[in-house]
Formats: C-alpha cells, sequence, structure tokens
C-alpha cells in the first residue's frame, strides 16, 4: 500500500462524515471564491483599456449636486481633452421594483457621447436616428435582448429622482465588451420635461488624447473650479465608480466580513472533523507506533489526512464557483459583469483550503503522534 493509499483510505474511512465535511468546506469556499471575485471585479481590475483615456468629473461634495451646464466648454478649453459630455443619472423604475427591471439610464448629448464612449459600437443609422429624435434612446444589446426590445420599441420610465415619466422610443441596439446593461436618452428631453434642470448636469464625461495626459487633464479641470461655488472632483473611470459604490455603504467592510466568517466557519468545521476521526484511532496510532512509525511520520500522515480533505473540498468549490460566476456575471442578475474567475483568485482559495487543513489537524495530530504505546493502547475512545 502506498502513502497516497493510506491517507485515501484513512481520510474517507467514514464516508459520510467524510463526504459532509467536503461538502461543507466546498460550498464555504465556492462563497468564498464569489466573494473574492466582486473585491477583485470592484477594487483590483482596471477596466476596459479605453477607460483609460476617460476622465468624469462631478460635483465634489456630492454625486447628487448637479453642475452648470457652461462647464463643458470651459473643460474643452484643458490640454488633451478632445470630447466631454454631460451625464445625469435618470434612476427611473422600468415596470415594477423588481431587481431584474433595474438597469442604469443616462441622459447625455447623442452628439458627442459615442466619442467619448468609443469602445460603443452602434451601426451609423441607428446613431443617426437617436440624434434626429429627442424621445429616441439607444440600449445594450444584452439588455435589449434581456427584455426583448426592438428597434421602435417604446419604454416608459417612471421616475423616481426627477418628477416625470419619460417615453421613450429604442432608435439603436449598442454593443460592448463586457455588457453595461444601460440606457442612454436624449438630455434635451429631460431638460424639456423637468424646469428646473435646465443647464445643469449630473457629471461630466471627457475623453483626452492619450493615456498619459489623463491625470494631468484631471488635475487641471479641478484647478480651473477650484475657487468658484461649484468645485469639482475629476477622477478615472474606476475611481468614479468606487466612489459610486461608496454611497452603498462599506461595501469593503461587509465583503471582508464575509471572508473572515467563511474562513473561520470552515476551520471549526474541519477541525471537528479531524478531531472526531483521530480520537476514534488512538489504537491504531499505538499500533503504527508498535510497528516502527515514528511520531514524526505519524504526524505527517494525520496531517495529510487533513489536508487532503480540505483541498478536495476546496477544489470542488472552486469548479462550482466558476460555473456560478459565470452565472451571476450576467446583466440584470445584480453583480458585476465584469466578474470573472482568475487564475491567481482560484490558486488563493486553494492556498486557504490548504491552510484550514494544516491549521485544523496540527493539534489532534500531534496530540496523538506524542501518546505513549501503553497510553493509547488503554485509550477507550
Amino acid at each position: 500500500m502506498t502513502l497516497t493509499s493510506f491517507v485515501a483510505k484513512s481520510a474517507f474511512r467514514n464516508k459520510r462524515r467524510s463526504l459532509l465535511t467536503v461538502a461543507s468546506i466546498a460550498f464555504s469556499l465556492l462563497l468564498l471564491c464569489i466573494m473574492l471575485c466582486v473585491w477583485r471585479s470592484f477594487y483590483i481590475d482596471p477596466g476596459a483599456p479605453d477607460s483609460a483615456l476617460r476622465i468624469m468629473t462631478r460635483h465634489k461634495v456630492s454625486l447628487a449636486n448637479f453642475l452648470p451646464i457652461y462647464y463643458r466648454n470651459k473643460i474643452r478649453t484643458v490640454p488633451g481633452v478632445v470630447h466631454v459630455v454631460p451625464m445625469t443619472w435618470f434612476g427611473g423604475k422600468y415596470k415594477d421594483d423588481k431587481p431584474e427591471n433595474f438597469f442604469a439610464q443616462f441622459a447625455t448629448d447623442p452628439d458627442e457621447y459615442f466619442d467619448v464612449a468609443a469602445d460603443k459600437v452602434m451601426p451609423a443609422d441607428q446613431l443617426a436616428a437617436w440624434k434626429r429624435d429627442r424621445s429616441g434612446c439607444v440600449v445594450d444589446v444584452a439588455l435589449a435582448e434581456k427584455h426583448r426590445w426592438k428597434i421602435g420599441d417604446h419604454i416608459i420610465l417612471q421616475g423616481t429622482i426627477f418628477p416625470v415619466n419619460l417615453d421613450l422610443i429604442v432608435r439603436g441596439i449598442y454593443s460592448i465588451d463586457p455588457p453595461s446593461s444601460n440606457l442612454y436618452f436624449h438630455t434635451r428631453y429631460l431638460e424639456e420635461s423637468v424646469g428646473w434642470f435646465k443647464d445643469t448636469a449630473g457629471f461630466y464625461f471627457t475623453r483626452v488624447d492619450t493615456a498619459e495626459h489623463m491625470p494631468q487633464a484631471a488635475h487641471a479641470i479641478d484647478d480651473m473650479f477650484h475657487a468658484t461655488p461649484v468645485p469639482t472632483k475629476s477622477e478615472s473611470e474606476q475611481a468614479f465608480k468606487l466612489d459610486f459604490i461608496a454611497t452603498l455603504g462599506s461595501v469593503k467592510t461587509f465583503i471582508l466580513s464575509i471572508c473572515g466568517a467563511v474562513l473561520f466557519t470552515t476551520l471549526l468545521v474541519c477541525a471537528n472533523t479531524m478531531a472526531m476521526s483521530i480520537r476514534e484511532r488512538t489504537r491504531e496510532v499505538a499500533v503504527l507506533r508498535t510497528l516502527g512509525f515514528t511520531r514524526g511520520s505519524i504526524l505527517r500522515l494525520l496531517l495529510s489526512e487533513s489536508i487532503a480533505i480540505s483541498l478536495i473540498g476546496g477544489l470542488i468549490g472552486v469548479t462550482l464557483a466558476t460555473g456560478a460566476i459565470v452565472f451571476m456575471a450576467r446583466p440584470g442578475i445584480g453583480m458585476p459583469v465584469s466578474m470573472h474567475m482568475t487564475a491567481a483568485t482560484a490558486l488563493v482559495v486553494m492556498l486557504a483550503a490548504f491552510l484550514v487543513g494544516l491549521v485544523s489537524g496540527l493539534i489532534p495530530s500531534y496530540r496523538a503522534s506524542n501518546l505513549g504505546i501503553v497510553d493509547a493502547l488503554r485509550h477507550i475512545g
């Protein structure tokens, strides 16, 4: 019998208990994988390459405060800036409050929006139709497929922030990788519908000529409006998204708390299993000692069993998480569509599984390997 087969037979001697432990570890590490992927998509992934050329300029105090419309022409004068469009979050309700019917809606300028967001692709005739129709809108292809929208369909958005309901007509369907699930409509339509919104914008979406000019342009924009009654904060597209996420609360603390709870629970489950398994085999350990096994070799055998169970659970958890993340990273689910499993994430989870197996089996394995032969043979477990 080889060492590997011995460890495998010993680890699954009590099949029901071992399988339940593996299932518990797999489920816990599946959740850990998902949390780490959400963390990565929020705080680590740099975003699409084209986003390195874009700046988001908002009110310095809060995203809820509007900016004057004349800021647009002033921003154009900043060296490196090639295109600027106003953007305003509408936040309307489509059909009802169900999560599957939620999607982002922005008022913007059709004449220049696709020059700034150059990574969005739409047929020229559809873009021209959107520019001509103030009640027109464009939607992401994944969002259109989800709601079965086609060119010419009407979309009714019930205002929640703005006191108006918008009747929009689909004039274009664009594509982008990954899908954004956003809707864009003409800002003039909103200005005509809401009198107090005229000559304002939620924030400005700016494109620069090179990525190297982006930091300098952002600083120049903020310096321009520093001494005005309406100061600005300009930042990269990724930083802007993080600011928006921060308005939802302490997301970072929430994710870390879940990860910590998952690891602690997994450690308890694995430790309980190993303690019960080793206690039942105390006499067997004594027999191994009489056959010439050293304390070190017994310690390694017992630890190998604990680590094997944990790694099997980790491997199953990573496999299931890969499929779950593909399902969850779809438009309309509520998770980041850029979320994906990476080799680094899988490696971190498997390392966590290894450490859980090592730590949970260390104390009971050490105690069992250091028992005297006579005391171990007398043990009643």
